[in-house]
Order: C-alpha cells, then sequence, then structure tokens
C-alpha cells in the first residue's frame, strides 16, 4: 500500500478550508476545493478543451471593455469549503499579478468547457455552487460532433438559481456580462479560416 503524502492530509477533522490552497505548493495544477475535499485533475486534458479555451480568452479579451479582466483558470473563493477553479473567468476587479483567486462579487462569467472528467462537476455542482453564490451569468461548452455548444445561464437572484437563456450553436449574441458576439464556427479547435 502506498502512503498518502503528508500535505494530502486535511489540517483539521472537518476538512480543507479554501484559504489552505495556497499554503499547499505540493498540490498538482488545477486543484480545487469542492465541500472541503480537494479535487485534482488527474487525466490528460484534450487539445479540443486546451484551444477551446485558448480561443474564448481571447475571442472575450477582444471584446471586453476596459474595466472588465478576462482569465483562465484561476480559483474563486465561494466560501470556506469551496474553491473551485473554473476555465475561464471575467470579471470587474484590477489587474493584480499576485492574486491567487477572486471573490464571487467580482465575478462576472464563469465559463466551463466540458471534458469527460468534469462533466458531473460542470453540469450539476459547479452549476448550483456559482448560483448559490451569486456569480451572474454561466456558460457551458459541450462539444458535439467536434464543434461547441455553448449553454447559458443567468442568475434569478431571488431564487439563487440559474435559468437557462439558450442554447447556443453556430453563433452567440449577447449583452451580459458585457456586450458579446462569438462565431463559433471560427472557435472551432484545429479549424482555421
Amino acid at each position: 500500500m502506498t502512503a498518502v503524502p503528508e500535505w494530502m492530509r486535511p489540517p483539521r477533522p472537518e476538512g480543507w478550508y479554501a484559504d489552505d490552497l495556497d499554503k499547499l505548493p505540493e498540490a498538482p495544477r488545477h486543484t480545487e476545493l469542492i465541500d472541503g475535499a480537494l479535487v485534482f485533475m488527474m487525466s490528460p486534458q484534450r487539445v479540443w478543451h486546451a484551444r477551446m479555451v485558448t480561443a474564448l480568452v481571447n475571442s472575450l479579451t477582444d471584446q471586453a471593455p476596459a474595466d472588465i479582466e478576462v482569465d483562465r483558470e484561476i480559483t474563486i473563493r465561494l466560501d470556506r469549503w469551496n474553491r473551485p477553479e473554473p476555465d475561464l473567468l471575467a470579471t470587474k476587479a484590477p489587474y493584480d499579478p499576485s492574486r491567487t483567486f477572486y471573490t464571487p462579487e467580482e465575478t462576472l462569467l464563469v465559463v466551463e468547457v466540458v471534458s469527460p472528467e468534469s462533466a458531473h462537476r460542470d453540469r450539476t455542482v459547479k452549476l448550483r455552487k456559482y448560483a448559490e453564490a451569486g456569480i451572474a451569468n454561466y456558460w457551458r461548452i459541450e462539444e458535439e460532433d467536434g464543434s461547441p455548444v455553448v449553454h447559458t445561464y443567468e442568475l434569478d437572484g431571488p431564487t439563487k438559481s440559474y435559468a437557462p437563456t439558450g442554447i447556443h450553436r453556430g453563433k452567440l449574441v449577447t449583452a451580459v456580462p458585457f456586450a458579446i458576439e462569438l462565431d463559433l464556427t471560427r472557435l472551432v479547435p484545429g479549424r482555421r479560416s
């Protein structure tokens, strides 16, 4: 039996806290905290996923107003026990090169590009947690025959749950959280026009 490395042992009986992530230099890249438990991305990332995230970061950065930052793979401190790492997020926080997380109050949009290993978390767990934390917009991107399909959601404030606002193939046009127009056919990883 292989011994568990000391850094993987929770520091307290009730598990890990969000602030503990900054004290784990041995943790693998893309370590998240969900309900006080560490979650590691253990499977290799697919090229489709990586290129989709890059294309979205570039497209949204080009369209974002000057006071909105677009980042990839930075955690959001939802509460004491939850610090997920979305694939992409747009925030109204000023640029700070030393920051390691954003808060829900600073976050305008969260985007998850679904992978086989993250599908359940992206479709159910994170959907609920981001809404309960008050993040106004959530996009989930699925692969359908090699093309992106974007499922968009907007927060219903009183219920702290997301209402679906569309399923987009080919093109996505929205005014929230800022004016965005995406030609999804041009975002298809591996295809150049």
